[in-house]
């Protein structure tokens, strides 16, 4: 999910080198038929941009899980929830 919302921001001339693009991501294993499976997976972002580029880091944060090939797969098993919060410079 990282690496296309990193791709989506790049799109936008917004930098998203590891400085300013930072994922903390935490994941819940839980007993599923008496075997532990990752059930749900938290992923909480915070986007640094230049002044004037907030409306579309937004957009692209809104928007980048629906494009997101391993997002979309993993969906079928396991809950992916993510927020973030976008820090204008």
């Amino acid at each position: 999910m990282t690496g296309t919302l990193a791709g989506m921001l790049e799109a936008r001339q917004i930098p998203s080198h590891p400085d300013r693009l930072l994922a903390d991501v935490e994941g819940f294993v839980e007993s599923v038929d008496g075997k532990p499976r990752i059930t749900r997976v938290k992923v909480h972002y915070t986007v640094k941009v230049p002044k004037g580029k907030k409306d579309a880091a937004e957009r692209a944060l809104e928007i980048h899980e629906q494009h997101c090939p391993v997002s979309q797969s993993v969906r079928r098993g396991i809950e992916v929830e993510f927020d973030g919060q976008v820090l204008e410079e």
